[in-house]
């Protein structure tokens, strides 16, 4: 007697013990096995294994439990093989075939999942890919929740950060260069008064390489010089700055701790020369005095304090006569004598002075914008500039005349809130300036003329990637409802739909491009134009994964709701005809079609690997009759031939839960991303825990997708929550 997987039952107590859950099993006489099933090898007994021969469907019955369950149509079929599928008469398996590999099981959150192997496929290869990932571009820019992010240095080259990459762009020649040292992302950066150096400082991660920690580098040859702050900072890095009056020899940082522990370090050295807990929460900045590299002001929710370092390392607090009521303190700037300028969240600009007895008093206070205030720079001849996050307006202020308005300006919707501001040309006042906005893009422009796009990047959560068939264009859509087309560096068109958009596919004939959204829409956007053709209400779910098949005339839909959705498409690809809908009880999350279209394969928020006929609408085929079923593509991040990415020798964290992956159109190379931001590129087929990659960590958080470019030149990943785009070259190993 066998269980439909293969293992023999040669006891009662086995029986009872390790088979109480298994409802089918099936009887043999003499040496026969069940040829449909994969038979577990045995050592004692190879020759009989082999020379089994395969019975006809008459001689072989069915033998339920006594006692067990009759099967209910509502639970899946998946779980029960009839015996019409998993018998074949007509020699479809052999026992060679069946014997060949053993089903692959993998633990995917402590639960054991077997995969069974197709009877044709490559030879495993669990040697790493000839070529590897580099990044060649980021798209967008960090403005969603950080501020004092945007430089421009000696070079002209704008200095910013998105994740863990800090990017440096040149506009005149079109081109970025990065420092990737950080592992987890970047949450605060400065410059040295050089420009010639920079101080970024990141977030604390799930293993002790990726501690929290300091990076002091060069602009020049991207090389790292100095790295301090391992085991002394806990969470991250809430701020950084260098000193001024000395010369950037002082470095402070800021950890985001419960503490907010606030540490000075003489950086050239690796001497730390004294911390103090300053007991603040949400401490969000902190700055040295540029008359006095001992005095250092730290700022955030409700909170603005002096502290004075000692010269035996302990600090003296000294606290402003008038706290500020403000919520938060959101920015510090000074002017040429000392006094201390702040902008708060309820749009208030305060200068503070001091008196003879050092204590610091309000000078002057108005309203300068309407609610909070993203960030104050000083430009030369005493002008002040503000921006506001959420009247979108800049104004310039003249310190000489009592903080008189000079003008304003306000940016266009679109682009969002001002987050930061920094002048095109340091050290000259002619007005023009670079802004970062709190919808992740930058401007450029002055108070008087208009203000143009310089960098766009989406707004929020960035889940939706998709690559075009015959050319190497890729499109994104996200949660701040806008959907872009791409090619590599250069954004073709963007456009704003009424929608949160999650999932894209395009047409196979490349242009019609689906978009599902998290209201269970189904937007067809022409691709010439990016106008939307068609807007369908599809279910009241999200409809988290889409794809046509391979002819186009098909479209399936993998829903929230745990359903598939069949729509008919037209050969434009711009109308579209429900079929029907294929019931499911578990959330959906990637989808594969069938080469010949008849069957779609998709993974469950549980990582269940189901299978769908498209045919006779219904959840009916078993895993080992659909075992050599060829897939028109592999996002499905579970499988025999995939599952080489789980559980792998070779990771650094064996809980690590695969989010998505992609196969090459030539099907050598295998990309996947993983939820603690890994991006690993195998050999495809990928079917051993042995399997060797090549790796980039540039997330924090999970990636949310990647995709092969048209040629296999070049893969696309999306960060997801981060809301960062990445292109990366396959170069030669």
């Amino acid at each position: 007697m066998y269980t439909g997987t293969g293992q023999e039952v040669r006891s009662f107590s086995q029986l009872r013990n390790e088979f109480a859950d298994v409802d089918t099993f099936y009887l043999a006489t003499g040496t026969a096995l069940i040829a449909g099933s994969p038979i577990r090898r045995s050592r004692s007994r190879p020759s009989v294994v082999a020379a089994a021969p395969v019975l006809p469907t008459e001689d072989v019955q069915k033998v339920p439990l006594r006692g067990a369950r009759p099967r209910s149509k509502s639970r899946p079929r998946i779980l029960y093989a009839p015996e019409s599928e998993i018998l074949r008469t007509n020699g479809e398996y052999t026992m060679l075939d069946i014997m060949k590999e053993d089903p692959t099981k993998v633990t995917i959150r402590g639960l054991r999942r077997t995969f069974y192997p197709p009877a044709h496929h490559a030879p495993a290869d669990n040697t790493p890919p000839d070529k590897k990932l580099q990044l060649q571009w980021v798209h967008g820019y960090r403005g969603i929740d950080a501020r004092r992010n945007l430089w421009v240095l000696p070079s002209g080259e704008l200095l910013y950060y998105v994740a863990a990459v800090a990017i440096l762009l040149d506009r005149d020649e079109d081109a970025q260069r990065h420092y990737i040292g950080h592992t987890e992302d970047i949450m605060c950066m400065d410059i040295h008064p050089s420009r010639e150096l920079v101080a970024s400082g990141q977030k604390a991660g799930r293993d002790r390489k990726s501690q929290a920690h300091v990076r002091i580098w060069s602009t020049e040859s991207l090389q790292t010089l100095y790295v301090f702050g391992m085991g002394e900072l806990d969470m991250g890095v809430t701020a950084v700055a260098f000193s001024q009056l000395n010369g950037g020899s002082y470095i402070l940082a800021v950890d985001s701790g419960r503490e907010s522990i606030l540490s000075v370090w003489q950086w050239q050295w690796g001497h730390l020369l004294g911390k103090v807990a300053t007991l603040q929460e949400g401490l969000s900045g902190a700055a040295f005095h540029p008359l006095d590299d001992n005095l250092i002001i730290t700022h955030g929710r409700g909170h603005l304090a002096f502290w004075h370092r000692r010269k035996d390392g302990f600090f003296e607090r000294t606290d402003i006569v008038k706290q500020p009521s403000r919520s938060h303190v959101t920015s510090v700037q000074f002017e040429p004598d000392g006094d201390v300028i702040t902008a708060d969240s309820d749009g208030f600009i305060t200068i503070y002075s001091v008196d003879s007895d050092g204590a610091y008093f309000v000078r002057t206070e108005f309203e300068a914008h309407t609610k909070g205030i993203g960030c104050l720079i000083m430009l030369g001849e005493g002008t002040l500039l503000s921006g506001g996050e959420k009247d979108r307006k800049i104004a310039a202020w003249d310190s000489l005349q009592n903080y008189k308005k000079i003008a304003d300006t306000k940016l266009p919707e679109s682009a969002g809130g001002v987050r930061t501001i920094y002048p095109q040309r340091p050290g000259r006042n002619d007005g023009n300036i670079y802004v970062g906005t709190t919808r992740n893009n930058i401007l450029e422009g002055s108070l008087q003329r208009r203000f143009t796009q310089v960098v766009f990047g989406h707004g929020r959560q960035l889940w939706g990637l998709a690559a075009h068939p015959e050319d190497e264009l890729f499109a994104t859509a996200g949660h701040d409802k806008h959907i872009a087309l791409w090619r590599k560096s250069k954004l073709i068109w963007t456009i704003q739909t009424g929608y949160e958009c999650v999932s894209l596919a395009f047409h196979p004939f490349g242009t019609a491009l689906a978009a599902g959204s998290t209201e269970g829409h189904l937007l067809v956007i022409n691709c010439e134009n990016g106008a939307v053709m068609l807007t369908l209400r599809v279910c009241g779910s999200p409809i988290n994964c889409v794809a046509y098949n391979q002819v186009g005339d098909m479209i399936a839909m993998g829903s929230q709701n745990g359903s598939i959705y069949l729509f008919r498409v037209s050969r434009d690809g711009f109308s579209y005809k429900k079929v029907n809908k294929i019931r499911g009880s578990q959330p959906l999350t990637h989808l594969d079609w069938s080469m010949d279209g008849n069957f779609v394969q998709t993974v469950t928020i549980d990582f269940d690997l189901l299978f769908w006929d498209a045919k006779s609408l219904s959840p009916e085929r078993s895993p080992i009759a659909m075992k050599d079923v060829k897939w028109l593509s592999s996002n499905c991040t579970v499988g025999y031939l995939v599952a080489g990415m789980w559980s792998n020798r070779y990771y650094s964290n064996s809980n690590t839960i695969i989010t998505t992956c992609s196969r090459s159109a030539s099907q050598d190379m295998l990309i996947s991303g993983d939820a603690d931001g890994y991006i690993r590129l195998f050999r495809y087929p990928c079917m051993s825990p042995r399997a060797e990659f090549h790796e980039a960590k540039v997330y924090s958080g999970m990636v949310a997708c990647a995709r092969f470019l048209y040629g296999d030149h070049t893969i696309v990943t999306v960060g997801g929550t981060d809301a960062s785009l990445m292109v990366w070259d396959l170069i030669e190993e």
